[in-house]
């Protein structure tokens, strides 16, 4: 679906660009595209909204682990995106080096981890229990998992140490990772059809909630320490015996440069902040009205100013 907000940012903001800002620098930003919709909309709201200041900026598809060195380093200027459950370690390991700080941080709180639509309930009426996901385990079970229930990850780049939960709580789940963010939309997608029951990864905020009603599984609460520990959780021989942080984080990071080589784009950097029902908004451009990013950036852009424009004085 094409949209008819499908043009450049400079001449989208023409108005507010000319004659009002001046370029930082005649070097780019360099913006990080990952593979989640509203991480890679949100990177053309932003980087469009450099582009009306009078920058140049320049977007490379990148790792969603390893762009924190890359961002160290200065390859990179920045990440938008800093989900606590799937990167905080990546993080805070890159922030021990230095080079990389906290620019600010989303208003949105985040959760991410094992979720079903709200008709998986039919099949196993115990949920969100964990413990009662594990004794309904056939009614997920698969041609390649046996007798075994299925459990669709997220991206191996994610990181989210499925197999090592299932392993620590003695899960009778096999974990299948999907190979994108689409595929989980497509699992769902097919299961609604004949509500087949289904427990996949997902987060807040996307649009996925606002689509499907569902509910997260309660696995032990988060405790700090909990994956790196075996002492901190219920299984005292094992890490990453918990869910994930219920009500994560979701920061901005920044090249410690930045300040210094684009102080005005900076500055403009240090106030963002986006809620969930924004965010959410994002990917919905993208994963329900089928616009490219670089449409639905201008067309969130576009029918938000009174969020964005502040930003930029």
């Amino acid at each position: 679906m094409k949209s008819k907000f499908a043009l450049p940012a400079a001449a989208l903001f023409a108005a507010t660009a000319t004659g009002a800002f001046a370029a930082d620098s005649d070097d780019p930003i360099i913006i990080p595209i990952h593979n989640w919709s509203s991480q890679i909309v949100m990177s053309h709201v932003v980087g469009q909204i450099f582009e009306s200041m009078g920058n140049h900026v320049e977007f490379v598809t990148t790792d969603s682990q390893a762009v924190y060195e890359s961002v160290r380093l200065g390859d990179v200027t920045l990440e938008l995106e800093v989900w606590e459950g799937a990167f905080g370690a990546s993080f805070d390991a890159a922030v021990e080096k230095g080079g990389i700080h906290a620019a600010g941080a989303h208003n949105a709180v985040t959760r991410e981890d094992w979720w079903y639509p709200a008709w998986t309930k039919e099949s196993c009426p115990g949920l969100p229990d964990w413990e009662a996901l594990n004794a309904c385990a056939a009614a997920f079970a698969t041609p390649e998992t046996g007798d075994k229930g299925r459990f669709l990850g997220g991206p191996v780049d994610w990181l989210k140490h499925d197999q090592e939960r299932v392993d620590a709580l003695g899960m009778d789940f096999v974990v299948v990772n999907a190979g994108s963010a689409a595929a989980l939309w497509a699992e769902i997608g097919a299961a609604e059809k004949d509500k087949k029951p289904v427990v996949v990864f997902n987060w807040t905020p996307n649009f996925a909630e606002a689509v499907w009603p569902g509910e997260f599984v309660e696995f032990p609460e988060w405790v700090e320490g909990c994956d790196e520990d075996p002492a901190v959780g219920p299984n005292p021989d094992a890490t990453y015996d918990c869910g994930n942080p219920a009500t994560g984080y979701l920061k901005i990071a920044a090249w410690d440069g930045m300040k210094e080589q684009w102080p005005a784009a900076y500055d403009t950097l240090t106030q963002i902040s986006f809620t969930n029902p924004q965010i959410a908004e994002m990917a919905k451009l993208v994963d329900v009205e089928e616009m490219e990013p670089e449409e639905a950036a201008a067309a969130w852009l576009e029918a938000n100013p009174d969020i964005w424009k502040g930003w930029t004085s």
